[in-house]
Order: structure tokens, then sequence, then C-alpha cells
């Protein structure tokens, strides 16, 4: 059975995005924080008649993380898509945050990616290939969200890294940017910004895009 993860799987664009991976037939491991978000995505994949699998994880805890991983491997087999949706969003100033506080934005921004990444991708290798997609923002940065804009560019620097390191074995990483603030009914409507990750789990090598901008 083909399935995906996707980390960070919360209201708005996590739960979109496994809606519309289920709606594919694919069964879908999602990871969250809290026991509530992991049941409410679990439900909403289950609405579509795909079969979910939810673990509750942290994903500045490695080990936890990795472990998590695991157990949706264990039941739904290494993944086709892994979608890392995470981010610790608040608005900060440039020397607001000490730097404990930065590192802890960094560990969820960005760390918690290379994490999963890094635990799956060579399983994807084994398996003929895969996607791996981040959830990107900020395509300017902005000084009242400096951390998140700190972290943002990590990601897509980190995403040309993995491209690099993985594309050649049939790995395709590429990065969901969202210019705005998610709501549905509004130019950011998760269902609508979902359709890109699809798109880019299903191009062919030749078209494979490292980057699409919504909004």
């Amino acid at each position: 059975m083909s399935s995906a993860i996707v980390i960070g799987a919360g209201p708005g664009i996590g739960t979109a995005v496994a809606r519309r991976i289920a709606r594919e037939g694919l069964g879908v491991g999602l990871v969250a924080r809290s026991a509530a978000t992991v049941a409410a995505a679990e439900a909403a994949v289950r609405a579509e008649d795909a079969e979910a699998h939810g673990v509750r994880a942290d994903v500045t805890d490695e080990r936890g993380l990795r472990a998590a991983l695991d157990a949706i491997v264990d039941r739904l087999g290494v993944p086709d898509l892994l979608v890392y949706n995470a981010a610790l969003i608040r608005g900060d100033l440039p020397g607001e945050l000490s730097t404990r506080e930065h590192l802890d934005a960094w560990a969820v921004n960005v760390v918690g990616a290379i994490t999963a990444a890094a635990q799956l991708a060579p399983r994807m290798i084994e398996h003929g290939g895969g996607t791996i997609l981040i959830t990107g923002g900020m395509p300017e940065p902005v000084p009242g969200v400096t951390s998140l804009s700190l972290g943002k560019a990590g990601v897509r620097a980190l995403t040309e890294l993995l491209e690099r390191h993985y594309g050649p074995d049939g790995v395709h990483a590429a990065t969901v940017t969202v210019g705005g603030v998610v709501a549905p009914g509004t130019a950011y409507d998760p269902d609508e910004i979902a359709e890109h990750y699809w798109r880019l789990h299903t191009q062919p090598a030749a078209d494979w895009q490292r980057e699409v901008l919504h909004g």
C-alpha cells in the first residue's frame, strides 16, 4: 500500500494536505505535538475512506520523532511522500529573543525537518524513490517575525541541500512557500494550498520543481 507521512498535522495546511493525500487512496501517517491534534487529523483522513495512523511527538525531541516515524513505517510501510509542516510562528523583532528562544525556534522550523528527512530518505531510496516536501513561507524577510523569517530561509536552503544529496537517487525535495496568513475562504485557503503538494509529488522527474510560491 502506498503511504505518506505528514509532520505538523494541525488544523490548516497540515490537515488539508493529509485529506488531499487520502483522497488519492494513500494511507496517511500523522505526527503532531498534542493528542487532540493527532485525533482530529486521524478523523479527517478516515472521513476520506483512507487509513490513518497518528503518533504524538515533539519535533524538537530527536529520539521521540524518530520513534514516531518508525512506528508509522511499521504500520503503513515506507512512505512515498513525506510532508514537514511544523513551524513555530510568533512575532519577534531583531534582538527581542534570547539565544535559547532562537535555538528553540530553529529546532522546530528547520532541524526537525533534517531529522525526518535523514530518517526516511534512505529508506525511500531503497524502495525506489519518493518525495520530501517542506512548508515554506516568508518569501521576503519581515523584521516583525524575525525567527520565522530566519527559519523559512533555512528551509529554502535545506530543500536545496536535500535535492542535491538525495535527488540523484530518486528523492524529489521541494518547498511549498506560502506568502500570507492561511485561512479558509481567503487567497490562502488551506485546501487550495494543499493542491501544490500533490502536484509536486506527482511531477515527472524531468519536470521536478524545487519551490512553488502560493501568493
